[in-house]
């Protein structure tokens, strides 16, 4: 159980989550929140050599152990090489929702949030992929009088993205921090199925954008937990096989299997409901995750159908 708590959201979610490595999932996370292999403290953008290193870390670590697909990884490539087949989660409202969390920048590339935040610290924070702002009006963009979600690593700005995980477990449990509430401690040896339902985000300073506190909202439907405000509009899902994610997760492979389900459209949210959500929720959640590398390795990536 330790090792579930540290590995995940996940992401970065999972979290996201589920994952992530930084946290990937969550504050709980201690290989998501943790300091990536190799341990790097810059205070600005590391070198191409870095990321280059830890892309060979994790190919030399994951090659003939066995592990299944990784993510995150650009959902408009659909190839992929790894042949370890797990049984696809089942659909998310069949399934408990057990985490809410989310990273400063998508984890996931699309062609809607394509653009490179760059390489980041090394350790998962000021990297990812953005949502081009050019379409934003000025006001949108304006910044709040206030920090944002603040934590040592990032706050949130007018005209940032983020990519928010909604962790489903197959197991009997209820909304709650990181990743190690999507396991059910009382049934010894549960391995559940994970799922994560995933969905950019452009913040921006407009009362009439979307509530994030109406984006998160949860309750019991048919008995199980679900959230309900997860937008429809946002194009259909890609769904592939991939894993946990996180920069804990940069130079060694995730071994816990997730079915990710990720739309391909950006949707607006109002930055300030983003803040209030950060001040105090179900999740204990309180600032940004930081990004795993995008996979790019095709011999850790799964065929996309």
């Amino acid at each position: 159980m330790k090792r579930v708590m540290i590995a995940l959201a996940a992401s970065a979610l999972l979290a996201t989550p589920l994952m992530a490595s930084e946290h990937g999932h969550n504050s709980g996370h201690s290989s998501e929140h943790g300091t990536a292999e190799g341990g790097h403290h810059a205070s600005g953008p590391v070198a191409d050599k870095v990321i280059k290193a830890q892309r060979k870390a994790l190919a030399k670590s994951t090659k003939g152990v066995g592990f299944g697909p990784q993510s995150p990884r650009d959902i408009d490539a659909v190839a992929g090489k790894n042949k370890r087949i797990f049984s696809q989660a089942p659909a998310s409202t069949e399934m408990n929702l057990c985490n809410i969390h989310f990273h400063k920048n998508a984890e996931h590339k699309a062609k809607a949030f394509s653009i490179y935040a760059g390489n980041g610290n090394g350790e998962g924070y000021q990297s990812g992929y953005r949502f081009d702002t050019a379409s934003l009006t000025p006001a949108e963009l304006a910044p709040t009088k206030h920090k944002i979600c603040d934590s040592a690593h990032s706050t949130l700005k007018s005209g940032d993205t983020i990519e928010v995980h909604y962790v489903y477990s197959t197991a009997k449990v209820k909304p709650g921090h990181s990743l190690g509430a999507c396991f059910n401690k009382a049934v010894e040896g549960q391995n559940p199925q994970l799922r994560v339902e995933t969905q950019v985000y452009v913040v921006v300073n407009d009362k009439h954008a979307a509530s994030f506190k109406k984006l998160t909202k949860h309750k019991k439907v048919h008995g199980l937990h679900q959230a309900t405000g997860i937008p429809g509009d946002t194009g259909t899902p890609v769904q592939y096989e991939g894993s946990t994610t996180g920069p804990g997760y940069n130079e060694k492979g995730s071994p816990y299997q997730v079915t990710w389900s990720v739309r391909p459209q950006v949707a607006k949210v109002n930055i300030e409901t983003v803040g209030k959500w950060c001040e105090g929720n179900d999740f204990e959640e309180n600032h940004a995750h930081g990004v795993r590398n995008l996979v790019i390795n095709p011999k850790l990536l799964s065929q996309i159908n």
